[in-house]
């Protein structure tokens, strides 16, 4: 496992339409053991793989309730709709209030290619938006009604 790099707003690769994986193998398990160990040592509750540099529907997420690891996930269900704070590995130091469904359910594949689906509200459903954005090339400054720089809280 290795800590990559996170690559930050106004690279191509966070604007880009990630290419959905078609085949787990190795190199797949290993992004994802080294995206797992780079968004721990960033203190990140999600990273997707555009930004460590790789154009690929990987995401990883753990918002401290166990760790969620899905490939080519998509939004199935959604309902209701809250506003929230978020930020971003990838814009570090900025924060924004941006809109989001209350809770979400997302499908996706687990690193040995069987099918999950995971339901979420709160941060969970949150960071499974933001994550799932980033594999659209879209990041949250571009959803956020209001930008605060600093400390976020």
């Amino acid at each position: 496992m290795a800590v990559r790099e996170i690559v930050k707003a106004g690279d191509k690769v966070l604007k880009a339409t990630a290419t959905p994986v078609t085949k787990i193998d190795k190199r797949i398990r290993q992004l994802l053991d080294d995206m797992v160990q780079t968004m721990h040592a960033a203190d990140g509750v999600g990273l997707a793989a555009p930004q460590v540099g790789v154009s690929l529907r990987v995401v990883v997420i753990d918002v401290g309730d166990g760790l969620i690891e899905l490939i080519n996930p998509i939004i199935v269900a959604s309902e209701g709709c809250e506003n929230g704070r978020e930020g971003c590995l990838s814009v570090p130091g900025v924060y924004g209030e941006v809109e989001r469904f209350a809770k979400v359910t997302v499908e996706g594949l687990d690193r040995t290619g069987k099918k999950i689906r995971v339901t979420g509200t709160g941060l969970l459903a949150r960071a499974l938006q933001h994550e799932i954005d980033h594999l659209e090339g879209i990041l949250f400054i571009e959803k956020a009604t209001a930008i605060y720089k600093g400390q976020g809280e």
